[in-house]
């Protein structure tokens, strides 16, 4: 028995044994690598209420900067900065007195008139007794009928002053004019306040509110076909579509709004047109001049398609799913996206129900190669 080394025809023999089973084991582990495994979910369908999502601002329905209307010293501050006021509250008093030495001057100015007015009277009568008698005359008689029409004027413009002192002198009490909240006091007792100084205070009212934001000419003409509605009896409606506002800090308000305004005209620079929207506000969380999102759901739930977010690459043509036919073989489909609902993205084209997207393993595949797959542990809409 020949124990030395392999003669060569034995070594021959030997070398493409080796290599066959070397070439088998490369064909397995390129089979192997072909077909990688993936976690794969269908896409399904689901009836959706959409909505519109646009920034806001908060628009007090009445706001008014609290100036006084004649001059003087300010005798009384009688509220404090940021109180509530109701209508017709007293807020501010200027000192009165020189305006009610004005309104006592006046009113004698009117006694002195009445006097003079009854004294034309008497001369106009003395003076027709005189004519009648033909001891006078007549263009005497004209004079005393012109004398007395000037104390009937006399008498007017003293009534007249004495309403205009009467308006100076209330105007030294200023009252607010609505409720709602002041800002701060811009002024002190002892200063001397008048129609051309700065505002004393600015008065806010809080409830209800309005919310203003801009609606694209697209939605609008949806939500007016679907209305048979007009842009002008639109926020008149019984059927307009409810409006929701995320505040600040994202906590959503827990009111909904009603359309109260729709603009007569779309602004050609941003293709919107502007609407408000108002809400009670009862708990006075959106103030005003303060930026919130607007939410504007459909009038009528929409059957869409959806998948995971999972499935979902972006490249520079824009956004895609890969999907496996039903040959296991990997194809690149670009789709157009809607809206997100929970962990799931609408597809608006692209995307058909029932095929299979890819959700886990996309980093081990490309278009055109045969997968392995699986459905994933968890599909979406069960």
């Amino acid at each position: 028995m020949q124990t030395g080394p392999l003669s060569f025809s034995k070594r021959l023999h030997w070398i493409p044994a080796m290599a066959l089973a070397f070439g088998l084991n490369t064909v397995q582990l390129d089979a192997q690598q072909a077909a990688p495994k993936v976690s794969v979910a269908a896409a399904y369908s689901k009836e959706i209420t959409e909505e519109a999502v646009f920034i806001g601002r908060g628009e007090a329905i009445d706001k008014v900067d609290i100036v006084a209307r004649v001059s003087g010293f300010l005798d009384e501050q009688l509220v404090e900065d940021g109180s509530t006021v109701a209508e017709g509250d007293l807020l501010f008093r200027i000192e009165p007195d020189l305006y009610q030495a004005v309104l006592e001057a006046r009113r004698a100015d009117l006694d002195k008139a009445e006097a003079n007015l009854e004294l034309a009277g008497v001369e106009l009568a003395r003076k027709e007794e005189l004519l009648r008698r033909e001891a006078t005359p007549a263009s005497e008689v004209d004079i005393a009928r012109a004398n007395e029409l000037v104390a009937e004027a006399a008498v007017k413009s003293a009534k007249a002053a004495i309403r205009q002192a009467e308006l100076d002198l209330s105007y030294t009490e200023i009252d607010a004019p609505f409720a709602g909240r002041l800002g701060r006091v811009a002024t002190s007792v002892g200063d001397v306040v008048g129609p051309a100084n700065p505002p004393l205070v600015t008065l806010v009212r809080e409830t209800p509110i309005h919310v203003t934001f801009a609606l694209n000419e697209k939605r609008l003409v949806d939500v007016l076909q679907q209305l048979g509605e007009t842009a002008e009896t639109l926020a008149e409606s019984q059927r307009s579509p409810e409006v929701h506002v995320t505040l600040p800090n994202g906590t959503p308000l827990g009111e909904t709004g009603r359309l109260v305004f729709v603009d007569n005209r779309i602004d050609p620079l941003t293709g919107s047109v502007v609407m408000r929207a108002e809400f009670a506000n009862t708990g006075r969380l959106i103030v005003d001049g303060a930026f919130v999102h607007v939410r504007i759901s459909a009038l009528k739930p929409t059957l869409r398609v959806l998948v995971p977010q999972a499935a979902l690459q972006r490249d520079q043509r824009g956004d895609f799913v890969l999907v496996v036919n039903d040959k296991q073989m990997v194809e690149q489909r670009y789709v157009t996206l809607g809206d997100t609902v929970g962990t799931a993205a609408i597809v608006l084209e692209g995307l058909r129900e029932g095929e299979s997207v890819i959700v886990e393993g996309l980093q081990r595949v490309r278009p055109g190669v045969a997968v392995d797959a699986v459905v994933a542990a968890e599909q979406p809409g069960e």
